[in-house]
């Protein structure tokens, strides 16, 4: 019996591993005896990562932005493993603010990076995956498909279509040594509120509001559990070669909420959701 991750999967790629949660799997793949391709934006962001870990880490320069280089990349550092057991599609980002107040611009941009992209990731992984019959391509979406994030249509949108994706293979690869697993995360103790505040600088108090709900979301993430616990929960999945969705975070948002609200009315479960956001 497996003890390890890397009896499984012995090699990986891991987007975003520079921070936050594909840091942290990044380090339980490590831990559990993995090689970890890992990649972010900026070099700089993982020198203290493939310096710590030389033989076991390999940093992978891949800004979602640019589909056509980010595949490019994925394709020689696939070429330098010699092909990829477990491939965790977990970059992305969000921007907070009124559909309305932020430019399209901004909004198409974050589903091309968040999505497209992602999308074409997971296309030359999968096509790696059957030609030897064997791999698990993990899709980080979120419990906001469940319970979307008000003032974060984007995101939301991204993250919702990402998790229909990853219907499609479940079934597509049905029957095949390859697993597709929907990783859905709430909210974490991570710098994500400060990303998107970088990103979108027409929120997130430009109104009495927005201004609520961008408070409701600090709170949530102070009280939320860190990033090692969605780790551990992505490891115990693996281990168990789960296939389809895997919720992650605190009891309730990932237990408690998605269980009662899918048995309400839609208008009830909005209802609930704006009264926790403040709304």
């Amino acid at each position: 019996m497996s003890r390890r991750i890397a009896d499984l999967y012995p090699r990986a790629f891991v987007t975003g591993a520079s921070s936050g949660l594909g840091r942290a799997f990044a380090e339980k793949l490590i831990e559990d005896g993995v090689r970890v391709w890992g990649t972010a934006r900026d070099s700089a962001r993982l020198a203290d990562f493939a310096a710590r870990c030389p033989t076991k880490f390999s940093p992978v320069i891949l800004d979602l932005a640019d589909a056509s280089a980010a595949e490019k990349a994925f394709a020689l550092a696939a070429e330098s493993a010699g092909g990829f057991d477990l491939v965790i599609n977990n970059a992305g980002y969000g921007v907070f603010g009124g559909f309305e107040t932020v430019e399209f611009s901004v909004w198409k941009a974050q589903l091309d990076a968040t999505l497209v992209t992602t999308l074409c990731l997971a296309h030359r992984a999968l096509r790696e995956m059957r030609a030897r019959n064997r791999g698990c391509l993990v899709n980080v979406s979120s419990l906001a498909v469940e319970l979307p994030l008000p003032y974060m249509s984007g995101y939301n949108i991204a993250k919702a279509a990402l998790s229909a994706f990853s219907e499609s293979l479940i079934v597509e690869t049905k029957g095949s040594g390859i697993s597709v697993i929907d990783f859905r995360p709430g909210d974490f103790r991570t710098d994500f509120n400060q990303a998107m505040q970088s990103v979108s600088p027409s929120a997130p108090a430009s109104s009495p509001t927005t201004s609520r709900v961008w408070q409701a979301l600090e709170n949530h993430l102070r009280a939320a559990p860190v990033p090692a616990q969605a780790a551990i929960d992505l490891r115990r999945a693996l281990m168990k070669g789960r296939r389809g969705t895997v919720r992650s975070g605190s009891r309730f948002q990932a237990c408690v909420a998605p269980f009662f609200t899918q048995f309400m009315p839609a208008s009830l479960r909005r209802a609930v959701i704006a009264r926790y956001y403040g709304l």
